[in-house]
């Protein structure tokens, strides 16, 4: 192995970061909510125009540093989309081949993301065969499995180092509430949950994190009954969050509280929030807010005070084919009109309300019922 090849490598990718900006945290006004200030950290300002991003930059180091990555050596990933976005992004950097094995339901415009970074996509049908799938095809070109799915939460300094945690705390210091009552997120691989998680302890905060779950992932059952062996045949129709199997990243330890939230009311989550802020954002932004607005009506009926910070995980524009069009909505089955409403009363009202929803949409939104099936 070449070890200059190696020390250029990382600093060609330092070098990307140092070019970098931090990312923007935007403050959303809650009217009926006076006492709540909800903030959301746009992740999708990345190159790459993702969370993901930050996830794929570390994965790239941690496989360098160990003597995984190699000069001209074939980069595979399994992934939904925006991590293999970011990871063909540094792949082309680096001069090395990559491979993307995902579902083939995954968004064409990631797909032609991916493609233009000069990475190629090998599809899927079944959602739950991508890991071995991506193993199959690096064993078959000698090359490097990334993973994502096992070293995620590893590859990131939870400590500090400027990695998400330690930057929302930062861009918080100003604010009328610095250290946030709550932050929310969804779990993808887990490695941001886990991150921020061992972080807001590492530093003594009182800050809780909740982690929102969306349909047909397994990672809200696990916490509850910590049962590993759990799975789902099928997708969670939100990329990027929600998982068939309980991943190696996912610590649930590091979680306080989780919310498993419908499919449907994260495209009108979405939706709603383009009306609030202007910009379009994915789905997993629309469970995140989704969940968010939850825990602040939660906050204003106790009386308390106090600050939410959550993430936009990705732009909407790559979801202009699927979540943001009203005939795929139809065609797969999801009304989002009760959920819209809701997020309407919420706002106007400070209240959570599961008015107007049917009891089964309402029983979901509880998050009681579990979805996922043993292996």
């Amino acid at each position: 192995m070449s070890r200059s090849w190696v020390q250029e490598a990382i600093q060609r990718i330092e070098r990307d970061f140092q070019r970098s900006s931090d990312t923007h945290l935007v403050s959303v006004e809650l009217p009926a909510m006076p006492q709540v200030q909800l903030y959301i950290k746009d992740e999708s300002t990345h190159p790459t125009g993702s969370l993901k991003h930050r996830l794929a930059r570390s994965l790239f180091l941690y496989g360098l540093c160990n003597g995984w990555i190699r000069e001209g050596i074939s980069i595979v990933e399994a992934s939904s989309g925006s991590t293999a976005v970011s990871e063909a992004y540094f792949a082309r950097m680096l001069g090395l081949p990559f491979i993307a094995v995902m579902p083939r339901n995954t968004s064409p415009a990631k797909v032609a993301q991916i493609e233009f970074y000069g990475g190629q996509c090998h599809f899927v049908d079944n959602p739950a065969h991508v890991y071995v799938e991506a193993e199959r095809v690096a064993q078959e070109r000698n090359g490097h499995y990334m993973d994502q799915f096992t070293y995620a939460e590893r590859a990131t300094d939870w400590r500090g180092n400027n990695n998400i945690a330690e930057s929302m705390f930062q861009q918080m210091r100003s604010e009328r509430h610095p250290v946030p009552r709550w932050i929310v997120v969804g779990a993808g691989t887990g490695g941001t949950s886990a991150t921020i998680g061992r972080y807001i302890r590492y530093q003594g905060h009182e800050t809780q994190l909740c982690v929102v779950d969306p349909e047909r992932s397994v990672f809200y059952d696990y916490f509850h009954d910590r049962d590993a062996t759990i799975t789902n045949h099928r997708s969670s129709d939100i990329e990027g969050i929600g998982r068939p199997r309980v991943e190696p990243s996912f610590v649930a330890g590091v979680i306080d509280r989780m919310i498993r939230v419908p499919n449907a009311a994260s495209y009108a989550g979405m939706r709603f929030l383009e009306r609030l802020v202007g910009r379009k954002y994915g789905a997993s932004t629309g469970t995140d807010f989704y969940g968010a607005i939850q825990l602040a009506c939660e906050m204003t009926a106790r009386g308390e005070a106090g600050s939410i910070v959550t993430l936009a995980c990705d732009p909407g524009e790559r979801y202009l084919d699927t979540y943001y069009n009203d005939a795929w909505l139809h065609a797969n089955g999801y009304d989002i009109a009760p959920y819209e409403a809701q997020l309407t009363r919420a706002l106007s009202k400070g209240r959570w309300s599961s008015e107007g929803l049917c009891e089964s949409f309402a029983h979901h939104a509880s998050a009681n019922t579990p979805v996922a099936v043993p292996a």
